[in-house]
């Protein structure tokens, strides 16, 4: 018979091996996540969703986007799959957007969401067909196996032509080109490079951007409510975005701490010392207009 301290101790020992390993290897862990499980359900049924409550007017062929895309991924290698590989699965599922409602964003994914909930004339990538179906997966091919490979995944970070990031590249290719009116870029003031060249909005959006399509590149940066504060519309790299636009013929305007964003965020944290001067503001402003 097992000594229970003896099966204790066991388990205690493997979970402390288990815990080190994941502090000091945790490149190694990530990059054995492989392809989401049941990401066929998982996407198709969040393509019958986003028709059937996300946006109703509209019809697609759901299965018929799933094999484009499996056609996309599966005969290539982990590290081989281009933006050129997705184009049959992106011309079955055209997309247009009404005008002044276009949101791009950069290192602010969780207030973005909650800025487009609470404004709705607001649509992001991820309310596109192709974000929604895709947002959070995981996905990638094996060359030597017709089918996805549920074991591994490279990291983005490690080739060139990664499967997730070509589709993600071609879908923010696609979403700016139709961006038109006035549009608006959230960005993160309390990190350094808050417009970053390298990221998706820097790198494809901002270059796919058309000056004759857009009439104001509305810039709103918002920082943590309890900093650091580091970059703002006249300092930091968002100078650098403001110059670009320019460049371009672009119509731009600039806000730090914008009201909406500022209540978001202090209705995560209503205690913190900046929300009750802000608070105080808005009565004292409330006064003085009645």
């Amino acid at each position: 018979m097992t000594n229970p301290k003896t099966s204790v101790s066991f388990v205690l020992v493997s979970m402390t091996i288990w815990f080190v390993m994941f502090l000091l290897c945790p490149s190694q862990l990530r990059a054995q996540l492989g392809t989401t499980p049941n990401i066929k359900h998982i996407v198709v049924g969040r393509c019958y969703s986003y028709m059937t409550l996300v946006n109703p007017s509209l019809r697609y062929d759901c299965e018929e986007i799933w094999r484009q895309f499996e056609e996309a991924v599966v005969r290539q290698s982990s590290c081989n799959v281009t933006v050129e590989d997705y184009h049959h699965m992106f011309q079955v599922i055209p997309q247009t957007w009404v005008c002044d409602r276009f949101l791009f964003w950069s290192k602010t994914r969780t207030l973005m969401h909650s800025y487009a909930a609470v404004v709705p004339h607001f649509w992001t990538l991820e309310d596109t067909l192709v974000g929604y179906m895709f947002n959070d997966l995981i996905w990638c091919g094996q060359k030597e196996d017709l089918g996805f490979d549920f074991s591994s995944c490279p990291e983005w970070s490690t080739c060139r032509n990664h499967p997730v990031y070509s589709l993600w590249r071609q879908a923010s290719q696609n979403f700016a080109e139709t961006a038109c009116g006035n549009i608006t870029v959230l960005l993160n003031g309390s990190i350094d490079n808050a417009f970053n060249k390298k990221s998706m909005f820097g790198s494809v959006e901002l270059d796919y951007l058309n000056p004759k399509r857009v009439n104001y590149v509305n810039i709103k940066v918002v920082t943590n409510l309890e900093g650091p504060f580091i970059e703002s519309c006249r300092q930091g790299s968002i100078v650098d975005l403001i110059q670009i636009l320019q460049s371009r013929g672009f119509r731009w305007t600039c806000t730090d701490n914008d009201q909406t964003l500022m209540i978001l965020q202090c209705i995560q944290k209503p205690e913190h010392s900046s929300c009750q001067t802000f608070a105080n503001s808005l009565l004292h402003r409330k006064i003085t207009l009645n």
